[in-house]
């Protein structure tokens, strides 16, 4: 089934999400890429998951308490406020609790079909979401590799999860 493919390879990117954010050094939370804060970049990648992989048109969505108009979007280099670590940490996991308890009971009937208010089918939303977060994870894992020298590690497809707390590198 689809859907069981579905859970199965996003929890491996969630856990992946989750290592990527825990390999980002404190020293490189605020450095500026493309004149823009390393977090900012993380942040985009949450913000869209939480917009987009379920619904993006849910009428009772509420971004987290911190965020502004501007705050997700790569475009504006003025940055409105700083995203500390714990804010981002806090908000993956709403984001993570959020998508395991969507995808849990997630049928393959229903990934052809789009959510309430939406006319693009979940199946769809959620492969758009996935193409979009991991070219996300990518660049700032380009950009850790590029400070740090460490690879942040990316689970295969079948591998087990590292024994070792996070963060995990090759």
């Amino acid at each position: 089934m689809l859907s069981d493919d579905i859970r199965y390879l996003t929890g491996r990117a969630l856990w992946e999400t989750e290592n990527l954010i825990k390999c980002i050094p404190d020293e490189l939370w605020n450095k500026q890429y493309d004149m823009l804060p390393m977090w900012k970049y993380v942040y985009h990648m949450l913000f869209s998951m939480d917009r987009w992989y379920i619904n993006p048109c849910d009428k009772k969505y509420s971004p987290p308490s911190f965020h502004t108009d501007t705050l997700a979007d790569l475009n504006a280099v003025n940055c409105d406020n700083d995203i500390c670590r714990e804010d981002i940490s806090a908000y993956f996991y709403r984001i993570k609790v959020k998508i395991e308890n969507y995808i849990s009971s997630l049928s393959d009937v229903e990934l052809s079909k789009p959510p309430q208010g939406c006319e693009i089918t979940r199946f769809r939303l959620i492969l758009g979401q996935f193409r979009h977060w991991h070219r996300h994870m990518g660049i700032v894992c380009g950009f850790l590799i590029q400070d740090t020298g460490k690879w942040p590690y990316v689970l295969n497809m079948n591998g087990a999860y590292p024994s070792s707390p996070m963060p995990n590198f090759y």
